[in-house]
């Protein structure tokens, strides 16, 4: 018997948990890893426009970042969290196209800013002579500006394609969030087509730009290797192992879902990656960043008053 109320055009959003003590626990596990995840990327966000020692390239693009895993993780928890605790699991065909939207934007933007954080470290070490060139405020801006349009107008189609399916069996999506894969089965038309096209899209705007910043280290590390100054091999391989730790979380889990075809794909095992792509990944960033750069401590204890030594 379908316990939910809900219109034919509605969807139903299955969830992550099941609704039990264990559930109830994970679900507010979640809630506490949003609210830190919202108060991480804030606070880098205000760090970085306040602390004119942070108003250079690097830390332009970090606050974006902080932006797109703000925006990230709030399309999909608080939607998520009420309808745990609510009961109402119906979604509008406007809702989830909204949620389906700004998901794939930050998605697909998020990879193309990495990549551009890749390159402003592959010039800042390869080539620091030509840095304020390369790296001008001017190419900073049409980097993040770049970023954000490729991925909405990527996003757009993706997001306008998957609403004007028609869907003539269940309305039921087995996931947490409408996800444009997971809404496919439920459609009555063949999509190979379609699926091909995702296939495509998640090369061009995931695969070839991590293959961008693999080549981007490759030379960092080489160039490193080959410092004469230990204080500045460590100063670069500190910089770079931080930058690489966060592409590993965001690229990996990504890639395996979206590059799989779906006959070696499973509901449950699509969830629990998405975790960390849509959860983990956002509260994971700004401690990565804050804890291993010194400069961003710093600006945290101008800011704050934080990790300042005890005066006598």
């Amino acid at each position: 018997m379908d316990k939910w109320n809900h219109t034919a055009n509605d969807f139903i959003l299955l969830g992550l948990f099941p609704p039990n003590q264990t559930g109830v626990l994970l679900t507010l596990l979640i809630i506490l890893v949003f609210c830190l995840a919202s108060v991480g990327n804030s606070a880098m966000i205000h760090l970085i426009r306040v602390d004119a020692r942070l108003h250079s390239p690097m830390y332009l693009l970090l606050s974006q970042l902080s932006l797109m895993d703000l925006m990230y993780i709030s399309s999909t928890v608080p939607n998520m969290a009420f309808n745990f605790f609510s009961g109402q699991k119906s979604i509008s065909l406007l809702g989830c196209g909204v949620q389906s939207f700004f998901f794939l934007t930050m998605a697909c933007s998020e990879g193309l800013l990495l990549a551009s954080m890749a390159y402003d470290r592959f010039v800042a070490i390869c080539h620091p002579l030509h840095y304020p060139v390369r790296m001008s405020r001017r190419m900073c801006a049409q980097m993040v500006s770049g970023s954000w349009t490729l991925g909405s107008i990527n996003s757009l189609a993706h997001t306008v394609y998957a609403l004007h399916l028609p869907y003539c069996r269940s309305r039921a999506i087995n996931h947490f969030f409408c996800d444009v894969p997971a809404m496919l089965p439920l459609a009555c038309v063949d999509t190979w087509a379609y699926e091909y096209m995702v296939f495509v899209s998640t090369s061009l705007f995931l695969l070839f730009p991590f293959l961008g910043i693999t080549a981007s280290y490759g030379r960092v590390l080489f160039a490193v290797f080959h410092m004469h100054s230990k204080e500045g091999r460590q100063k670069a391989l500190a910089t770079c192992s931080t930058h690489l730790t966060v592409v590993t979380f965001y690229y990996a889990p990504f890639v395996y879902t979206y590059l799989r075809p779906r006959s070696l794909r499973s509901p449950a095992e699509d969830k629990i990656l998405a975790v960390f792509y849509t959860i983990l990944t956002p509260m994971l960033n700004p401690i990565i960043y804050s804890l291993r750069n010194k400069e961003v401590l710093g600006a945290m204890e101008r800011a704050f008053g934080m990790f300042s030594p005890k005066k006598k």
